[in-house]
């Protein structure tokens, strides 16, 4: 490890550690008692430049040969960095000496040190976090059953270049190296949404009196622009004083101050609501440092200079938007500019009125001024413009065109123009190294107006819509959901359809024809979940979820050339990646598995898929057409069976018969046989083709496919097993009086008499 550079500090903090010669941890008296079986090493990256808050981590535990990555994009308050760590109680945090400088240390690092003062942190020379160094890791380390996880990381460059300073810095500490295929890897996706449950069931109760407040919000919010892009581009020093650059930092103070002129109105509609999230952004915005901001650009930037939208008038905004009298060669730049516009202006009208045309001045980014013309609105000579036109073209029903002179003239206004640029920019930029020491603000009133728009977003999804509120319980129930996003694209409301999964009926198995609407429903269920989470109404009459840490999804039959896999291994690897990682509180969909190969293996990968997830208390939705698989809940009772139903309608041209679609779905497994031959013969191929597969098919049907009877016995278990959920659900959740519950529990014993009905006479004769 010789060249190695360590820093070892505790950010300007009281207290540390160190190691001893032989990878010891020696811990100081100050941070034993929240230390105390701490094992684990952080190190942590962020992008620079536009990929500024795209953060990067790895940690490994020094007591278990486990190494997790995570890569993700955070907010200006860096929330989702400090959240990980404190879950993660790190003995000691490694980042980039670049991040760590005195006199230059980033926000990150400022945080991190402020919310962990009894960490050690160790700076570490930029060059060793190297994101091809730490795919070279994980390749050579990571353990075959683990070795999916590179699928998931190859393209995160910044969690791999902080595993590769991780594992370096641990063999130098350690004086050792891991053997190859040693170690546990796993990327641990955003999952931020799900742990901070108390927020997310605050913003999913909301009051009418927030909706009302948040509402009043909506005209300030849609004139924000993108605040920020708008910092990252203000706080970057460009290299070369080009024209574009020029250009890009006079447009972006104008944004600025548009931005700023905002925040009063902003706390005006704010002003009223009572509501404590609500009152929280109005206190943000009252900081003295958008007042210092804005007055200092006032001073310099004229007061009606304001974004403004089409390029010629924010070309105009840009010209003038410094105070005359500032600098006296801009001001006669400007003067000979307008000059220049208004002798092209005059130009256009000259040759309007000598060839009797309805001319009128045009400006685009790409060409300039150039001249337009209706064509409905003249009559040309042999049908043709005058030859003094060029570059002559047509669009619907109007001309574009140009002259020699105007070509001359709009060069001539473009050096006008670059000297005004040039002159605003050296301005702009005095201007900017004044408020930087201010500018910090404008973070915290990024956060304020996205967190706002997406409340506007929630509340307009509860009032202006059919959305229901969600409630968090043990239970995944929605009535009558439909899909979110296909109810936006379709001219119809998409059908409805219930959902229903307990702990006692955990795992579900979807069958139905091709098209029958099974991926669609899928689909549903994720998004209603999420939306659910995120504090947004979902699209139901009724909804109940229970808060899911991860959601794992397995969709599509595509390969991936990247990584060399063939639709079968993709299916292998994600279906993997699930098993390595689902645990009981997981939301598992997936669509179709075991397709890319012979159907008995894929039978057989299934069925084994299958046990080991119903050995979780995951929720599981599983769509197939691999009918056989709907026998299994006969051995597990927490199975279900739903399927699509279709139905059949006889055509009464050649007497064929054809397949409708209902999209909505139903108890027990399909009834439809060979439809994949029927969705075959609505298209372009033959008919011989169609009959002999049709005759193969029959045959292997006799041979192979055997119906599974289910014994009187396994009906009992089945339906005993059903009540005692029931049971213990109605136990935990129910809202019912005495007497309504009297009459639920009343059904339920019908029910059970119905499901077992041998079990129920015996126990009803006993009874007499």
């Amino acid at each position: 490890m010789e060249g190695v550079e360590w820093g070892r500090g505790r950010g300007q903090r009281g207290g540390g550690s160190s190691c001893g010669p032989r990878g010891n941890l020696i811990t100081s008296s100050s941070a034993v008692s929240a230390h105390l079986v701490a094992s684990i090493i952080v190190a942590v990256v962020e992008g620079r430049g536009l990929a500024r808050g795209e953060v990067g981590m790895a940690s490994i535990d020094l007591k278990n040969p486990e190494v997790v990555l995570s890569q993700f994009a955070d907010n200006t308050t860096y929330a989702k960095v400090i959240t990980k760590l404190k879950i993660l109680t790190p003995l000691e945090i490694i980042m980039s000496n670049t991040a760590c400088d005195t006199g230059s240390a980033t926000k990150l690092f400022s945080l991190i040190t402020e919310h962990f003062k009894n960490v050690t942190f160790t700076t570490v020379q930029r060059k060793y976090f190297n994101e091809t160094k730490g795919l070279e890791y994980i390749e050579q380390l990571c353990t075959s059953e683990f070795s999916t996880v590179l699928m998931e990381v190859q393209s995160k460059y910044y969690c791999l270049a902080a595993v590769a300073a991780l594992l370096k810095y641990v063999e130098f500490i350690q004086n050792s190296v891991y053997a190859p295929k040693s170690l546990k890897v796993r990327f641990q996706g955003n999952n931020f949404v799900f742990t901070n449950s108390d927020l997310l069931l605050k913003l999913s109760q909301v009051s009418a009196q927030f909706l009302i407040c948040i509402s009043f919000c909506s005209t300030v919010i849609s004139r924000f622009l993108d605040t920020e892009q708008l910092l990252s581009i203000l706080v970057q020093i460009p290299k070369q004083d080009t024209v574009k650059a020029a250009e890009s930092k006079i447009t972006n103070l104008i944004y600025l101050k548009h931005t700023l002129e905002l925040v009063d109105p902003l706390k005006a509609a704010l002003k009223s609501c009572k509501t404590h999230l609500l009152k929280a952004y109005y206190s943000s915005l009252e900081d003295k440092r958008f007042g210092i901001i804005l007055e200092k650009i006032k001073t310099v930037i004229n007061d009606d200079t304001r974004y403004a939208k089409g390029c010629l008038n924010m070309r105009t905004q840009k010209c003038y938007a410094v105070r005359p009298n500032i600098n006296e060669f801009l001001d006669i730049a400007r003067r000979t500019y307008t000059e220049i516009v208004d002798d092209i202006a005059g130009m256009i009208t000259q040759l309007g009125e000598k060839y009797n045309l309805p001319l009128k001045m045009s400006f685009s980014s790409a060409r300039g001024f150039f001249i337009q013309m209706n064509a409905e609105c003249a009559a040309l000579p042999n049908g043709q413009l005058p030859s003094d036109f060029t570059k002559i073209t047509k669009m619907k029903n109007a001309y574009s065109f140009t002259s020699a002179d105007l070509i001359k003239m709009n060069e001539r206004c473009q050096e006008s123009l670059r000297e005004i640029y040039h002159m605003t920019y050296l301005i702009v930029c005095k201007l900017l190294s004044e408020i930087y020491e201010h500018i910090h603000c404008l973070y915290k009133l990024s956060d304020t107006v996205s967190m706002l728009d997406m409340l506007l977003s929630f509340a307009h999804a509860c009032t202006l819509s059919d959305y229901v509120r969600p409630e968090f319980t043990d239970t995944l129930a929605i009535k009558q959901g439909w899909h979110p996003i296909l109810e936006k694209i379709s001219v119809e409301k998409p059908v409805s359809n219930n959902t229903y999964i307990t702990e006692g009926s955990n795992f579900i198995i979807i069958t139905g024809p091709n098209m029958s609407g099974k991926s669609t429903y899928l689909k549903q269920i994720a998004l209603c979940q999420i939306m659910a989470q995120i504090g947004s109404y979902v699209p139901a009459e009724y909804s109940s979820f229970r808060i899911a840490e991860q959601i794992f999804t397995r969709i599509g039959m595509d390969d991936d050339i990247e990584t060399n896999s063939s639709t079968f291994m993709k299916e292998m690897k994600e279906i993997t990646y699930i098993i390595q990682n689902a645990n009981d509180k997981s939301l598992i969909i997936i669509d179709e598995l075991g397709r890319g190969t012979s159907t008995e293996e894929g039978i057989g990968i299934c069925y084994s898929v299958c046990e080991y997830l119903l050995s979780l208390k995951a929720f599981t939705l599983f769509a197939t057409h691999f009918l056989e698989l709907c026998h299994i809940d006969a051995l597990y009772p927490n199975v279900e069976n739903n399927h699509f139903e279709v139905q059949h309608v006889r055509n009464s041209v050649g007497n064929k018969e054809k397949i409708t679609y209902t999209y909505i779905i139903s108890k027990g497994h399909t009834e439809e046989k060979n439809y994949g031959l029927k969705a075959a013969e609505v298209s372009s191929l033959p008919p011989s083709v169609i009959l002999d597969a049709k005759e193969i098919t029959t045959h292997i049907a006799r041979q192979i496919l055997q119906k599974q009877r289910t014994t009187p016995e396994t009906l009992r278990q089945r339906a005993v097993y059903h009540l005692a959920t029931r049971l213990v659900q109605t136990a935990r959740n129910s809202r019912l009086d005495p007497d309504s519950l009297r009459i639920f529990l009343k059904g339920l014993k019908k029910k059970y008499e119905a499901d077992c009905p041998v079990s129920g006479q015996a126990q009803t004769e006993d009874g007499q």
